[in-house]
């Protein structure tokens, strides 16, 4: 009888909580889809059903692609196009120079290795805007500004990777390395043949997060290109909010092709992601 009498107070209880759940998605989601159907009506209707509010509002009602024809024609595929060479560049040396960055913290001792591993995992932590200024200052002495070497080099060390990196070559049993040095494996082939095949799902976590870094990048992308010839996205965007006019039907096009190329690349790769995380001992 207790077991049966409890079954009902089971199934409210999960109701519940599943309708929270709902409630708290339909809270997420809500402004992307209104940008998406935004995006797909004319500039004079996109306002029209909010104030006051209708459901028509929600709905992409009259249907039209004169947004994304329009953002096309004034380039933004070309700006799409920067974007990706400069975070697919950047995520590839990155990979390389913080891979074997973190591979060198956790097999080797040496003078000062916990300070500068400190400083690393410190780096992560600091604001860019705090060191915006002397970065800028060693780029144009460098001679790379509005040059894409300068979108690039700057990016490609990141803490935060590094970490990740150290963090899971250090719980690799070190038994491995020494076996492979015994029979005189160097240590770039040890790092190569064992070690990388080991850590797909850090390595796929460090290469979502130099992604991600690269793409959201605004501000140091709008001070390193001071001519704004090569654009990237995030500073595309605020070219398609005019000084007295703002088309915000292409406005909201830019801004959902801007969101979804990320979500659509960490959808697939979300388990490994997860993985890379729980791997080098971060806990969410």
């Amino acid at each position: 009888m207790t077991a049966r009498s409890d079954r009902p107070g089971k199934a409210l209880s999960l109701g519940l909580k599943h309708l929270a759940y709902l409630i708290i998605a339909f809270i997420f989601v809500l402004p992307l889809w209104w940008a998406i159907v935004s995006s797909l009506r004319p500039n004079s209707a996109i306002f029209a059903d909010i104030f006051p509010f209708t459901p028509k509002a929600l709905l992409p009602a009259p249907f039209t692609l004169e947004a994304y024809g329009g953002i096309f024609e004034r380039g933004f595929g070309l700006i799409i196009a920067n974007t990706m060479l400069v975070a697919l560049v950047t995520m590839a040396a990155g990979l390389i120079v913080n891979g074997a960055a973190g591979f060198a913290f956790a097999m080797f001792d040496f003078k000062g290795k916990k300070f500068i591993l400190s400083a690393i995992i410190i780096s992560f932590m600091l604001p860019f805007e705090a060191i915006a200024l002397p970065l800028y200052t060693v780029t144009q002495q460098l001679g790379w500004l509005d040059n894409i070497a300068a979108l690039i080099v700057p990016s490609v060390a990141n803490g935060l990777a590094v970490f990740l990196f150290y963090q899971f070559f250090s719980q690799v049993p070190k038994d491995y390395a020494e076996a492979a040095r015994l029979d005189g494996v160097s240590w770039i082939d040890i790092l190569l043949r064992i070690y990388v095949p080991l850590s797909l799902p850090t390595c796929i976590s460090a290469a979502l997060l130099l992604f991600i870094f690269q793409w959201e990048a605004f501000l140091w992308p709008l001070l390193a290109m001071p001519s704004q010839q090569f654009k990237v996205i995030q500073v595309g965007m605020a070219a398609f909010q005019q000084q007295y006019q703002t088309i915000w039907n292409q406005l909201f096009a830019v801004s959902v092709i801007t969101a979804l190329i990320p979500i659509a690349l960490l959808l697939p790769l979300q388990r490994y992601y997860v993985q890379g995380l729980a791997g080098a001992g971060i806990k969410g």
